[in-house]
């Protein structure tokens, strides 16, 4: 008996080997024995432990599978703190069923290894679970990646889990969990738990790594209803603006009416918008601020006009708000998609509301608020891209932990907010290295959809000397284009006619890089 327990608590002990020196050894931790039908059990308990746990669900609404599940574990005592990107993926094993949505997330909890595991399989059969075919349909799946710093072995658990080397759709939302640097003990923890040496990023890119999206049946995706899921990789979005507001600095008081709005809709669909961005209250230059139910009054009778158009079939509509109670209420009214230039910073109500709302989240970068965004303070920058990056990272991070989750994020860099022209320059010029900082620290971040918004905006007009914000339409092309070809996936236009043809060109150029490289 003494010499099994020896066993056992050599399989709980920490992970042992190191990365760059990053891991240190040792962890405090307390032991306890739990007594089963055929053995004795040792339970690992601390204060709280970093997981990772696998999710996956090919059954009924998936969706709403992966939010209910997320919604228990909370409730569980599982405190989700990051979230991978969601995958679209083909059945593996089991090859005759639906496909799955895939994904993981990051959590800390009391729970020890056993009780952790127990509270899974308690979710698992709450949603239906059976034990039916082995890989087969399931709706939902819940598995411990990484528990702490722990290697565990036992009759009823196994971590890391057995499967995670041989399996792209687990080992692809793992890899969203991590920065591209070690950021902590318990990281480097879990690459020297790889069964490869050079790391779990060894791991994932023996599997063909990040050349396997949009391959072998393995698409990242962005749920835009629980009927649609975007693959924002297949080409470039173009955005149509629509201003609401007697005020905006292009077009303001020229759409205020409904059957101006409609026909201008009308108009930029049959130019190849493939959204409309609807905004009723201007975020321009010290614009001065109105409050929600004025805004509601402008925005909500052109929103339903618009959303009963036959030509929006198919089409999406985001709302340009940073107000909690608009973006409640158009979503509520059939927006899909809200558009916070903010992102959160000028109403707090506002990550938990969307969070609730369960739709995407384009998350802005902007110092301030648009009375002070440019003020002298507001437009220090040492390195423009690096800390947009780090700070949408803060703010993003502040979203996870609220409930919104990575998958349903786009990111902003904000150009014309809190920036002068050098920075909105840089910025086209440096998208690859925004991702590249976010990547540093949360890789899903830096794979989530970017947008864009240079469009007729004063930067243009000061260097082509055009101070009519109309007359910056040739500028806005040269603009979309270096951001495309830089990396941008939504581009948000007032002339969608001109900018669509530019983003088709653009988008050929990089599918010919691509299969050139």
């Amino acid at each position: 008996m003494v010499c099994f327990l020896m066993n056992v608590f050599k399989q709980l002990l920490p992970a042992k080997r190191s990365i760059g020196g990053a891991f240190k050894c040792g962890a405090a931790f307390s032991l306890c024995f739990r007594r089963s039908s055929s053995d004795i059990v040792m339970e690992v308990h601390s204060q709280e432990q970093e997981v990772v746990i696998a999710i996956g669900s090919n059954v009924g609404d998936r969706l709403n599978n992966f939010n209910k599940a997320l919604d228990l574990m909370k409730k569980s005592g599982i405190r989700i703190t990051r979230h991978g990107c969601l995958y679209e993926t083909e059945p593996a094993y089991v090859t005759d069923q639906p496909q799955f949505l895939n994904s993981a997330v990051r959590a800390v909890t009391t729970l020890g290894p056993h009780e952790l595991l127990h509270q899974l399989k308690k979710i698992e059969k709450g949603m239906g679970r059976t034990n039916g075919i082995r890989y087969g349909p399931r709706p939902i799946d819940l598995d411990i990646l990484f528990y702490g710093k722990f290697r565990i072995n036992s009759d009823t658990l196994v971590v890391p889990h057995e499967r995670i080397w041989e399996r792209p759709f687990v080992m692809a939302p793992l890899m969203d969990l991590i920065g591209s640097n070690v950021d902590s003990d318990v990281t480097a923890s879990w690459h020297s738990l790889s069964i490869h040496s050079g790391s779990l990023y060894e791991s994932w890119n023996k599997l063909g790594g990040e050349s396997l999206i949009g391959k072998e049946g393995l698409k990242r995706v962005l749920p835009i209803r629980n009927d649609l899921l975007w693959d924002w990789s297949e080409r470039t979005f173009v955005m149509g603006v629509l201003n609401l507001t007697p005020d905006s600095f292009s077009d303001g008081g020229k759409f205020q009416s409904v059957e101006a709005s409609v026909s201008q809709v009308r108009l930029m669909i049959s130019e190849g918008a493939d959204m409309i961005d609807l905004g009723a209250q201007s975020t321009r230059p010290r614009a001065d601020r109105i409050s929600p139910r004025e805004e509601l009054e402008r925005l909500i009778p052109i929103l339903e006009a618009v959303l009963e158009l036959p030509e929006m079939e198919g089409k999406l509509v985001s709302v340009d708000t940073f107000y909690s109670e608009v973006a409640s209420e158009a979503v509520s009214k059939g927006a899909h998609i809200v558009n916070d230039v903010s992102a959160g910073k000028l109403d707090d109500n506002m990550i938990p509301v969307v969070a609730d709302l369960e739709v995407p989240y384009v998350a802005m970068h902007m110092r301030g608020d648009p009375s002070t965004m440019q003020n002298r303070e507001n437009l220090q920058y040492n390195d423009v891209c690096k800390q947009i990056a780090s700070e949408l990272f803060t703010r993003v991070k502040d979203a996870e932990l609220s409930g919104i989750p990575a998958w349903r994020i786009i990111l902003d860099p904000g150009i014309g907010f809190s920036k002068n022209t050098d920075h909105n320059v840089d910025i086209l010029m440096g998208l690859p290295a925004i991702r590249e900082e976010l990547a540093r620290k949360n890789l899903a971040l830096s794979h989530a959809p970017l947008l864009i918004g240079p469009s007729r905006k004063r930067f243009l007009g000061d260097i082509c000397a055009r101070p009519i914000a109309t007359e910056r339409d040739a500028a806005t092309v040269a603009a979309v284009t270096a951001g495309v070809l830089g990396g941008a996936n939504i581009v948000r236009v007032h002339n969608v006619r001109d900018n669509s043809d530019a983003v088709k060109l653009c988008d050929l150029m990089l599918k010919r890089r691509s299969s050139t490289a």
